[in-house]
């Protein structure tokens, strides 16, 4: 057995003797299979091409945002070889994936979160896989053949364009830039930000969402999702935002504006006023990749932690920290929450094949708020254990904690599900307060009936001296 995938004591439990009890039925021959070469390709060759991914990025912000390091293409090679491709499009929407469910895809994705290079060397990689879902599922045959085939294969990258600066973007009915027919073209004004792939020199296709009619009394008709190629004129790409400090080369995060850009006609997607139609269906999926990704990388902060503790150079006090029971404390208590979280991503996924992300958007919503903050007490207590070192660069635990705190605000944050979740929880209110005043009534019936009194059993009415005197 390579020293590359031993995982306990025992050496080597694989991925699929390790799929929760609860999920087994619903994974096939072929996908355990499959999940197995997922984990073994992500830890015996994509974790450690990291390091030589941000090696070949380059140094300067010019650099790093023209680079594409050609260790991805070698490790996309290795992948189709696999069989390790396209693996997110669900076979019950899709005809374009590799065939797995939601729930498949989502032991897989566990894994692709531990690494850096794993997701876009399997063609996995957000934005992407949402843009491919947007196409495949409310495109037309010209828009499929021209931007999705090559989205497919891997040979161009895409642009996901939604949130603005200037307005409060969790609302998405805020969204002002224009998209206004011209003729046979549409001309777009305005500006994005937080713009996920655009910094990429391979993305040649952006999915930008604005508004068409502005005056339709629907507030939720007044938006479209159109699709703009990146050599139209008028896009300026202004600068790249960090998160925490981390560029996020090359993909990165866009603030771009638009002027007068013209785009054909044929390019807007599904037809005017569907495009908060289209963004729920892309940001559901979106969200659920997100969490079982998320949950990989509380793994791997729980690997780190564990290999801190159990390193025999370190001994504060004089002992290893293993042996201090605060330490193994917080061993326990990751362990209980990301088994936990992971079997709420479960439930979402299985939610999502038997009928889709609509039908389970209180599931998505749940995982999208529990994952990241589970993840995030993960990565914080490993980065404890380890001091200095979990903040600096010696580890990989800073980088991952300021992607996992970026999570509770991407694609919707905690607020907005919270909000939504708390106001359909309410909604059974009346229901319960109803129904328990029903059966206090009938517990009150059933005592008169076998001849008791209904008051509290521990009533006492014990008063306290004599009679009060006047």
């Amino acid at each position: 057995m390579s020293e590359l995938l031993a995982n306990s004591h025992n050496g080597h439990i694989t991925a699929a003797q390790r799929i929760p009890v609860i999920a087994r039925p619903f994974v096939s021959e072929r996908a355990a299979r499959t999940l197995d070469l997922v984990e073994k390709f992500v830890e015996e060759e994509c974790i450690p091409a990291d390091a030589v991914f941000t090696r070949q990025l380059g140094e300067t912000t010019q650099q790093r945002f023209a680079a594409h390091p050609p260790i991805i293409e070698d490790l996309k090679t290795k992948a189709r070889q696999l069989g390790l491709w396209n693996m997110f499009l669900p076979k019950s929407h899709f005809k374009e994936g590799a065939g797995f469910s939601n729930l498949e895809y989502g032991l897989m994705a566990e894994y692709l979160g531990k690494s850096r290079t794993a997701s876009e060397a399997t063609n996995c990689a957000a934005p992407d896989t949402g843009n491919m879902e947007v196409i495949a599922k409310y495109g037309n045959e010209q828009q499929k053949r021209r931007w999705l085939d090559p989205l497919l294969d891997g040979k161009i990258r895409s642009a996901f364009l939604m949130t603005e600066p200037q307005v409060a973007s969790s609302d998405a009915t805020n969204i002002e830039m224009t998209i206004k027919r011209d003729g046979d073209s549409y001309v777009l004004n305005g500006q994005k930000w937080w713009s996920s792939g655009i910094g990429d020199p391979r993305c040649e296709i952006y999915v930008v969402l604005g508004k068409t009619d502005s005056n339709n009394s629907d507030k939720y008709k007044q938006q479209s999702v159109i699709l703009v190629p990146h050599t139209a004129l008028g896009i300026t790409i202004h600068r790249m935002l960090s998160v925490f400090g981390y560029d996020d080369a090359p993909h990165g995060h866009g603030h771009v504006t638009f002027n007068n850009v013209r785009v054909p006609a044929a390019n807007m997607v599904l037809g005017e006023g569907r495009g908060f139609e289209i963004i729920q269906g892309r940001l559901g999926p979106g969200r659920i990749h997100h969490a079982m990704r998320s949950i990989g990388q509380a793994e791997k902060a729980l690997e780190w932690f564990l290999a801190r503790i159990n390193d025999e150079r370190k001994k504060p006090f004089g002992e290893m920290l293993h042996k201090h029971g605060v330490m193994l404390e917080r061993v326990a208590r990751s362990r209980i929450e990301i088994d936990a979280a992971r079997l709420a991503v479960l439930n979402a996924a299985i939610k999502i094949d038997e009928s889709d992300a609509k039908g389970a958007r209180k599931e998505i919503a749940e995982v999208k708020v529990l994952v990241p903050e589970v993840n995030l007490k993960v990565i914080d207590r490993a980065i404890q254990a380890y001091g200095g070192a979990g903040v600096s660069q010696d580890t990989p635990l800073a980088n991952m904690y300021a992607q996992g705190r970026t999570m509770r605000i991407v694609d919707g944050p905690d607020e907005v599900h919270l909000l939504q979740l708390g106001r359909n929880e309410n909604k059974r209110g009346k229901a319960h307060k109803a129904r328990i005043e029903a059966q206090t009534r009938k517990g009150n019936e059933l005592c008169a009936k076998y001849g008791f009194d209904a008051r509290d059993p521990l009533y006492l009415n014990r008063q306290s001296g004599g009679k009060g005197k006047l």
